[in-house]
């Protein structure tokens, strides 16, 4: 028989769909609070807790000096486990139901400049080989797609449609959408779908993006991929595709894009995911508002 931990893996990986990098985020939180309440109250059984209980390990959390955010990201691990318990008729009253979570600062992402673009495809505008057209091809997706870094990660061949200039992605939930893509990138597509047939051996022949290995390619490598590229350019502090896709809607946003088809674009469920990116475009307005009228000069 499953224990309520395995059968809570199922659920969210069946059910919810939710990748298996996030259900393992999930358990380890869960797995930390177990071995809390063994130490603290000499209790083995998950299922058997009271808020109380959760509230003594938040203050331990919070005297470790871990931050609000990740506290908050532990208890929303918790609220899952806990709905799911209660959903499947093994426990009768949810302990979390009550739960508040931490108040947090709210941190806005600063996204590259279109100077920051500019100079990095700059420097790369003419790659050679495998890897250096790949490595661009990967940089200008990001931007002009704005799609999540496991989105570019899992995109399949069968779904870059080079003739209608759009690609069709699996996004959270597994919610596909389909976004455009520009003509200069239709061009770059071509160039290293000609590189990736000269490989040898193809592994993960299904996969659009490859190693030279031939290889699905991974998270930490396409993290550090465009942390190295965007050093060259950028002293921003962070730098990774979460904020290429930032800018990718910033910019849009500057430009005068209407914040639905942004949303559309991103795949966001709610347009209230969609609004904290125009906190920069705001910014941007009001530049140009105090640079251009009569009364500032």
């Amino acid at each position: 028989m499953k224990t309520s931990k395995e059968a809570f893996s199922d659920y969210l990986l069946l059910e919810k769909k939710y990748s298996p990098h996030t259900v393992g985020a999930y358990l380890n939180d869960v797995t930390s609070f177990e071995s809390f309440l063994v130490e603290a109250f000499d209790q083995e059984n998950v299922d058997l807790v009271n808020y109380s209980q959760v509230r003594s390990w938040i203050v331990s959390l919070v005297d470790q000096n871990i931050s609000n955010v990740t506290v908050n990201r532990k208890m929303a691990s918790l609220k899952a486990f806990y709905r799911f318990l209660l959903k499947s008729k093994q426990i009768e009253v949810n302990p979390m139901l009550k739960h508040k979570s931490l108040k947090t600062p709210k941190v806005v992402q600063v996204p590259f400049s279109e100077k920051e673009l500019k100079d990095l495809l700059g420097q790369i505008d003419t790659p050679v080989g495998f890897e250096e057209v790949r490595d661009k091809l990967i940089v200008e997706m990001f931007y002009v797609t704005g799609m999540r870094r496991a989105e570019l990660i899992h995109l399949m061949v069968k779904n870059v449609d080079r003739s209608a200039g759009v690609i069709k992605v699996l996004g959270k939930r597994n919610k596909e959408r389909i976004i455009p893509i520009l003509p200069i990138i239709i061009n770059q597509i071509d160039s290293y779908i000609k590189e990736r047939d000269a490989l040898e051996d193809i592994a993960d022949l299904d996969y659009f993006f490859i190693s030279k290995k031939g290889l699905k390619l991974s998270e930490s490598f396409v993290y550090r991929l465009i942390n190295s590229y965007f050093s060259r350019v950028s002293e921003k502090v962070k730098k990774s595709p979460h904020v290429l896709r930032h800018t990718f809607a910033t910019h849009l946003l500057n430009n005068g894009a209407d914040l639905n088809s942004v949303k559309e674009l991103l795949g966001h469920s709610s347009l209230a995911s969609t609004q904290v990116y125009t906190h920069n475009s705001l910014a941007e307005l009001k530049k140009v508002y105090k640079g251009a009228h009569p009364r500032n000069k």
